[in-house]
């Protein structure tokens, strides 16, 4: 499993590489370096036929990892130096933009999802579910926020959409993080949160009070909650030192997930490339060729299409 990169051949285009990842049949980008070194650097997803049957190679290297993730996708390279990197698909001033950056990269694009800024001004309609069997429960008083009391399959603050608990939040203060480990019912909690697709722990306590707990070994402490995050990778225990600061952190794990579930259909459908549902319902190049010619464009004789004609013939079918 490699990433390649290739010249772009097509001599009009003002980004003269071609990057190709591994990733739903292939995806293809245009580009307009071989790496982000200081700056995202613009790509322009193109069907995986504008791959050329026998392009020019620039460079070639293993993957060690090429995963999607929400909005984006993450490449590590199997390499020392320049491996991490992120293709990203955000907007720019209001349009669909993929940017492909690096940890070096000085000013990074962010994949489509909306976190709160002071008081989560984008985010209107924001209701968290609190556990009717929650005692002392977080309020919520300084950020605009509903809270409903409903009994939780688990966690303690969820967060429903079209009736179905998307993300969740175990509130934790240390005791109750002992109790719950040393007993076993930390384990089954975090098999619960783990079915769902975003959940979390939040702890109101400082990782070093671990080691200052004195009716449980430490070495025990820090032991079952290593083993609990390596089982359970995708439910973060996370350490917020107060009961303010877990209440604030809560607000906005609970709020970057709001959106999440309409972010990841969406960018799922921009990921998956193009052709993979249309290959069977898009004409040929001699068609296409022909039907850009009774529209006026200026199309060569022979050989690939640009994209724009593509592009233009797929506009012109949707308004049909």
């Amino acid at each position: 499993m490699n990433i390649v990169i290739a010249r772009n051949p097509d001599p009009d285009s003002r980004l003269p590489f071609l990057l190709r990842l591994p990733l739903a049949g292939g995806l293809v980008f245009r580009t307009s370096d071989t790496w982000p070194r200081t700056k995202a650097l613009f790509c322009y997803p193109v069907p995986i036929d504008e791959w050329p049957e026998h392009p020019e190679i620039v460079e070639q290297v293993g993957l060690r990892s090429c995963v999607r993730r929400g909005a984006a996708i993450d490449v590590v390279l199997d390499r020392g130096r320049e491996n991490r990197s992120q293709i990203v698909f955000t907007k720019a001033r209001g349009r669909d933009a993929v940017f492909w950056q690096s940890p070096r990269t000085r000013k990074q694009a962010r994949p489509n999802v909306r976190t709160p800024t002071a008081r989560a001004a984008r985010i209107s309609d924001l209701t968290i579910t609190v556990d009717s069997h929650e005692r002392y429960a977080y309020k919520f008083a300084g950020q605009q926020v509903d809270t409903v009391s409903r009994a939780l399959p688990c966690g303690d603050y969820g967060l429903f959409v079209d009736d179905r608990l998307v993300a969740s939040v175990e509130r934790k203060s240390l005791p109750d993080l002992v109790g719950s480990l040393t007993s076993g019912k930390l384990r089954f909690a975090m098999a619960e949160l783990a079915a769902l697709p975003r959940a979390a722990v939040v702890v109101e306590d400082r990782y070093s009070a671990v080691f200052k707990f004195e009716r449980v070994r430490p070495a025990v402490i820090a032991d079952g909650l290593a083993e609990l995050q390596v089982r359970y990778p995708s439910v973060p225990i996370v350490f917020c030192e107060t009961r303010q600061l877990a209440e604030e952190w809560t607000y906005r794990y609970l709020a970057a997930a709001h959106d999440w579930p309409g972010i990841e259909d969406a960018s799922h459908k921009r990921i998956i490339p193009q052709q993979s549902g249309t290959a069977a319902t898009e004409p040929s190049t001699a068609e296409v060729r022909a039907w850009a010619r009774g529209a006026g464009l200026d199309v060569p004789d022979r050989g690939r299409l640009r994209p724009e004609v593509w592009a233009a013939w797929r506009n012109a079918r949707g308004s049909d």
